[in-house]
């Protein structure tokens, strides 16, 4: 998946991703976290891809994505173990 940076800084990174699904999911993630203080996505129109805004206060913006990112992969690998178990 192809993701650009458009703008960053310390505390804020506005990013261009592939896939609503993805960014609404780390949307999700990253509003759990209490060093962020904005998270959102938009885009302009149903052709263009999605823009997410990241803002964050005693973190950088890149951290907060990195843990979010983490925290997504942690929580799918528990679901693909608990799946497994099912059989």
């Amino acid at each position: 998946m192809e993701i650009n940076v458009l703008e960053s800084s310390k505390d804020e990174i506005k990013l261009e991703l592939g896939s609503v699904t993805i960014v609404e999911i780390l949307r999700v993630y990253l509003n759990k976290d209490s060093s962020v203080t904005f998270s959102a996505w938009k885009r302009e129109h149903p052709t263009e891809k999605p823009m997410l805004l990241v803002k964050t206060k005693g973190k950088t913006a890149k951290k907060a994505i990195s843990d979010a990112v983490n925290s997504i992969t942690k929580d799918l690998d528990k679901l693909e173990s608990d799946f497994k178990k099912l059989k």
